[in-house]
This record gives C-alpha cells, structure tokens and sequence, in this order.
C-alpha cells in the first residue's frame, strides 16, 4: 500500500525540514512504522501542476495524509484519477481543500482529526481580537521605526470591555471563543449558529443566540467567523451582508478563507466601515503575494492583523493532530471502527453535521 503525505509548500526551508505534519513523521516514527508492515509512504510537497509529485503519486495511493496549512488541492479531477485512493486523512482539522461531493461520489472516506487543534485557534481568535481593538499592529512597527507618538495610536484603540462580540459557528472552535471572551466582561457575546447551543452550555457563558444573520452582524462590535467552509458558507461574508455590519466593527477570520469576499472585506477596511479584519486563513494557500489582504489598511494606517495559516498548529497542536493521525492510519489498517467524531465523509455518504448541513 502507498501512503502519499502532503507535509509542506515545496519551499526552500520546508525541503530542509519538512515538519508541516510535524511529530507525525520525526517522532512517531511513521515512515519506519509502515515500512515495517510492507508499507510505503512518500513525503511530498503541496506544489501543483501535472508535472508535480503530487500529481505522479496520488494515482495509485491508497492514502492520503494532507495539512489543512499547506494543503494539497483534492479536485474532482484528481480524484477521478486516484483510481486506488480509499482514504483521506486530515492532520488536523479542516478537510475542505478536498472536493467532498466527489469523494462521497467515488466512496472515498475523508477523516480529520477532530479537536486536535480547537484549543490553538481559539487563543488565536482572543489574539487577533486583541490586537485589532487595541490597535497593536501599528504601536509596535512604529516602535520598530523609533518612533514614539502615543496619540497616533491611542487614537483608535479601545478597551474589549463593553463590547458586544458574535461567533459565526458556535461548534468546537467557537464555543471555546465564547468560553475565553467571558472573563473580559464584554456587554454581550452572541452567536449564530443553525443548531442552538445545550441550555447549560448556552447558559455557562452567558451567550444569546440570534437567527438571523444580517441582524446579528448589526448588533456586533466584533464578528469573529468560526464555521467550516462548503457550499452554504462560500462568500457569506460580502458586500451585502458587510452592510449590515455596524460601522467601525472589527472582523476576524481563522475559519477558511473564501468564507470571507476578499475585495469586499479589502474595500471596507480600506474605507474604514471595518475598522480592521484579521486572522490567518486565505482564499488560497500559500497565498499570492501581492494578495490584497497582505497589505490593506484602514484610513488610521492600522487594521491588518494578517498572519500565514499557523493558528492551529502549534507545537502543542503537532503532537494531537499527530498522533490521531497515526491512530487513523491504524484502525484503518487493522480494519477497527474509527472514532465516529473523525469521520467527514463515510462509504458514501457524509457523516459531519457540520460539512452535511448545507
């Protein structure tokens, strides 16, 4: 059985080290692990094309191990010429850069990791939250151009206090959001979400659930997008919905990238109807350089919170993501049952709620 494992870009340092899928390979010993058993796994990078390795391998893999960080594109197409493929697994969470529908079509599971990275993103939502409301980004470069002009920066920077701040998605991710927002006594945390919250959840962080969409980015200080990307989720953040949004409100995306318009959220942190958007997922992986989201800012010359996709892979977030990933590869080799809440797309059918609610 060939195992192909996407672990990185194809870029200079990662081909040095090529840690993306991280103790999953230098430490749990897999390649050694597999080989033991007659098996064969090849490392390879995420670079597309018809001539990349990607592409020359996954034709008679049976699986495929990818980073949602450096994922490796699964297209129909593709899929349609993986004719031994059975098994896609996720280090880590998130399995969108897999075309779904054809792997439903083409009775290929897809599995993730579930949980293994869900305490990192959600730090970083508190992170990026932080910074755009208390308007860091531009205090610490103009440190590091030696300046000291306190008024540039206080001018839009606010307190978190008092505010009312929304998750799009209460699953997972968000509810920790909302568990880690508690503490800082905003006026209001809201959600929404198409399944409410258990009545104790709900309660234990003091969160109030709103239907509609539109009506919840109206009442938001701070709208914080925490839901997996499919066909219901693409561009729900846009043009017309943005104005709904109150003016001067903050929006931070570690969710997937084309949930968010790119030109829509550029144009209203360009014009200052956002005062910032920030986060670390984009509309492609690695993103083109001269994407606008690198660079654009409000008209104070701050609200860009913008990093590479690391928020859930963490050295701490390396190790669980690793080690499911290995029991995965394990129960799927020694024909055990998987842990039903891994499990995005079964024999045929898909089995998250999460990716099956369209």
């Amino acid at each position: 059985m060939k195992v192909l494992a996407i672990l990185y870009d194809g870029g200079k340092a990662a081909q040095e080290e090529p840690r993306l899928l991280g103790t999953v390979e230098n430490k749990l010993g897999i390649s050694e692990w597999l080989s033991s058993q007659g098996h064969e796994l090849i490392v390879s990078s995420s670079k597309e094309g018809p001539d990349s390795d990607f592409q020359k391998h996954i034709v008679d893999a049976e699986v495929l191990i990818t980073t949602p960080f450096h994922p490796g594109y699964l297209t129909r197409d593709i899929i349609e010429k993986a004719k031994n493929l059975k098994l896609c697994i996720t280090a880590g969470v998130g399995s969108d850069h897999i075309d779904l529908n054809a792997a439903v079509d083409h009775r290929i599971q897809v599995l993730e990791v579930s949980g293994s990275n869900v305490v990192s993103v959600a730090e970083h939502v508190i992170m990026s939250i932080l910074l755009l409301v208390r308007n860091f980004v531009p205090a610490h470069e103009m440190i590091e151009r030696g300046d000291w002009q306190v008024s540039e920066i206080a001018r839009n920077a606010f307190d978190l206090e008092g505010k009312v701040v929304g998750t799009i998605g209460a699953g997972r991710i968000g509810y920790r959001v909302l568990q880690r927002l508690a503490p800082f006594d905003c006026k209001e945390l809201l959600y929404y979400d198409y399944s409410p919250l258990p009545a104790a959840a709900a309660e234990s962080v003091k969160a109030r659930r709103v239907q509609d969409l539109k009506d919840f980015v109206s009442q938001c200080d701070v709208v914080t997008v925490n839901c997996p990307l499919h066909e219901g989720t693409v561009g729900l953040v846009n043009t017309e919905l943005l104005k709904h949004f109150k003016k001067g409100a903050w929006l931070v995306n570690t969710a997937r990238g084309a949930i968010c318009d790119k030109d829509a959220v550029a144009a209203a942190v360009k014009s200052g109807y956002l005062s910032g958007y920030s986060g670390d997922v984009w509309n492609v992986q690695p993103a083109p350089r001269d994407h606008v989201w690198r660079t654009v800012k409000n008209p104070l010359g701050g609200g860009n919170g913008m990093v590479p996709h690391y928020s859930g892979t963490t050295l701490d977030a390396q190790a669980r993501y690793a080690s499911g990933t290995k029991k995965i590869l394990e129960n799927y080799l020694t024909d055990k049952p998987q842990d039903p809440q891994n499990i995005i797309v079964g024999l045929g059918k898909y089995e998250s709620k999460a990716y099956g609610q369209r």
